[in-house]
């Protein structure tokens, strides 16, 4: 059958969103599931990272009329404008006042925690600069830590295994419905698609203003003949070790590859090897991007 998607299904190591801040304490974001507690990155905060590192943002343009919206135009649109290939609705678009939607053309799952989440708290103060304040005002900071500013915090930290899913609809990209404009070239569009694979491929992400790497430990997928997160639900990982099922076998079977980051990540890192053969990260994304090429026909 004709190839019409990328998915991909990703181990990565990473923080958790934060949610509403109560007083000076900042929470993660968390779903419940199977009757426990899991934190999470959530799909919207991942697209954005992927958008900005990949430079698809790099040509956003907004503006703000009531709402916050991407400028879309018959002269602007996703044949043209990288920033728009991740979707938009604009509301305002010509004269008329005009409502178009495009969808995305790459789709994202959250970033769900392999276990449940244990509750770790860090605790923090801008000792500091309260200091350097009292010192400049003649000022003490025990007896007058109000007036220097001396705010003591906490948060919840979560760094974990987490597995997430993206899938390209490359039948889409570079195009756009709601205009009669001519769609991007073969290059352009093999240019988006690559750009998104890197920027997975080295994913990395600001969380309370500490860098965090959110590479691929492990990765499974390829071109497919469905639109779905194909391996969404036979990659899981539990205790630190990767479960190698049949299911997750015979999906593979079916023309996809595996990669695996060495670097005793997982606690069953030689089963892996021996069970799935996986290729070496790079190896791997450089064998997509020659795959998303001969698609486009480059």
């Amino acid at each position: 059958m004709m190839k019409k998607s990328l998915t991909l299904t990703i181990v990565a190591n990473m923080t958790s969103n934060y949610g509403e801040s109560l007083g000076n304490v900042a929470s993660v974001q968390k779903v419940f599931k199977k009757g426990n507690t899991y934190t999470i990155k959530s799909r919207e905060s991942l697209k954005n990272a992927i958008m900005v590192q990949s430079g698809m943002y790099d040509d956003l343009q907004v503006t703000v009329d009531g709402a916050t919206q991407k400028v879309v135009s018959e002269e602007l649109n996703a044949t043209n404008c990288r920033a728009l290939e991740g979707g938009y609705m604009n509301t305002k678009v010509g004269k008329e006042g005009l409502t178009y939607i495009r969808n995305s053309s790459f789709y994202l799952t959250d970033a769900i925690s392999c276990e449940p989440f244990v509750l770790e708290n860090r605790f923090h103060n801008n000792l500091y600069l309260a200091t350097t304040y009292a010192k400049a005002h003649g000022k003490n900071v025990q007896n007058d830590a109000k007036d220097v500013g001396l705010m003591p915090y906490n948060y919840e930290y979560d760094k974990s295994f987490k597995i997430y899913s993206l899938t390209i609809d490359l039948n889409k990209i570079g195009k756009d419905e709601n205009f009669d404009s001519k769609e991007a070239s073969k290059e352009e569009k093999v240019d988006r698609v690559i750009s998104i694979l890197e920027a997975v491929e080295n994913l990395n992400l600001i969380v309370k203003g500490n860098l965090d790497n959110a590479e691929p430990l492990f990765a499974v997928g390829g071109l497919s003949d469905r639109m779905t997160h194909r391996f969404e639900n036979v990659v899981n990982v539990s205790g630190g070790k990767l479960k190698i099922t049949k299911d997750l076998k015979d999906k593979i079977a079916k023309g996809y590859k595996v990669a695996l980051l060495e670097g005793e990540n997982f606690e069953n890192e030689m089963e892996i090897i021996k069970e799935l053969n996986p290729e070496s990260m790079t190896e791997f994304f450089d064998n997509l991007k020659a795959d998303v090429k001969k698609y486009f026909e480059v």
